[in-house]
């Protein structure tokens, strides 16, 4: 038998195995409850030792969906334990690096592992030309790999949606999504997400100031990923830039700090306050800084979030 003839063989049950693999499975006990997991916690667009790039999973019913893609998203995905074949809609806050480098990336890497469903796409302008020109980049190795492992085209799957302002985003069998426009000057429109499922709501805040609309989005949620930054880090940051005023205007602008965490998660009347996309997220501030800052102001339960952190 020739190893051309090998290859095609193994190839044909590789793809076999993966359409089983997508096929109805009963839901076990543990797909029954909607789950949220920190794919990365980091702020800001370098990479860093101490946290992966801002991304988070909610899985409900089994299905996957993504709200924002940081640097490394798939990676820490399959860290998570939590399968790519798996993935049906991506949720994009705003247009800014450190949230949508590897936005296409997740979607042509679940497809490369097998993924052969439809994914919809969700976010700000320009979304949707994002998606034409990922696709139209890396056509060679779709092209190839559509011919050589047998896999559909990509394009067809994938379905990005712009929004522009606040509102129902989407609804399905197992969740609602709902948006809130927030405040990051220069990066608009930014959004916070809200999904309610049958036993939990989760809300993700992006990128923002102290925001009135994520409270009112946010009002009697059971958990609040909201995202922090620590003054005096800041400062730090900052004075090793050569432009420290206007890049200190800007930070201050378009986040949130600690304090401020925890008086938006109090006003909101949310059961959880989970800190994440720490600037600086180099590990230099203790847990228990971040911790007692918000404390100071919600009565609720604040954690510290981590990467590939299960809530």
């Amino acid at each position: 038998m020739s190893a051309l003839l090998t290859r095609r063989r193994f190839l044909e049950h590789a793809s076999a195995a993966c359409a089983l693999a997508l096929l109805p499975q009963p839901a076990r006990a543990q797909d029954r409850r909607t789950r949220l997991v920190l794919l990365g916690t980091g702020g800001g667009p370098t990479p860093k030792k101490a946290a992966a790039a801002t991304s988070q999973a909610i899985v409900v019913a089994g299905g996957v969906y993504v709200v924002d893609c940081g640097n490394g998203v798939g990676r820490q995905m399959a860290l998570a334990n939590i399968p790519l074949l798996n993935l049906r809609h991506i949720f994009i806050t705003h247009q800014h690096s450190d949230h949508n480098a590897d936005y296409g990336n997740l979607f042509w890497l679940a497809w490369a592992t097998g993924l052969a469903s439809r994914i919809d796409t969700w976010g700000p302008p320009p979304l949707s030309r994002m998606t034409e020109l990922f696709l139209e980049m890396n056509a060679g190795d779709i092209d190839v790999r559509i011919k050589d492992e047998g896999r559909p085209p990509l394009a067809p799957l994938v379905h990005p949606h712009e929004i522009a302002e606040g509102g129902l985003v989407m609804q399905d069998d197992h969740v609602k999504v709902t948006a809130a426009l927030v405040d990051h000057p220069l990066v608009a429109p930014a959004f916070a997400y809200r999904f309610d499922a049958a036993d939990r709501s989760i809300v993700i805040s992006g990128d923002t100031t102290r925001s009135d609309r994520l409270i009112a989005l946010a009002r009697g949620a059971d958990v609040l990923v909201h995202e922090a930054i620590w003054l005096p880090g800041i400062d730090r940051i900052v004075a090793r830039e050569p432009d420290a005023t206007t890049l200190r205007k800007h930070l201050l602008e378009s986040h949130t700090v600690a304090e401020d965490c925890g008086r938006v998660a109090e006003a909101a009347g949310v059961k959880t306050l989970v800190l994440s996309h720490f600037v600086p997220g180099d590990g230099s501030v203790a847990d228990d800084q971040w911790r007692n800052a918000a404390r100071q102001h919600f009565r609720g339960e604040v954690i510290v979030g981590k990467d590939l952190m299960e809530l």
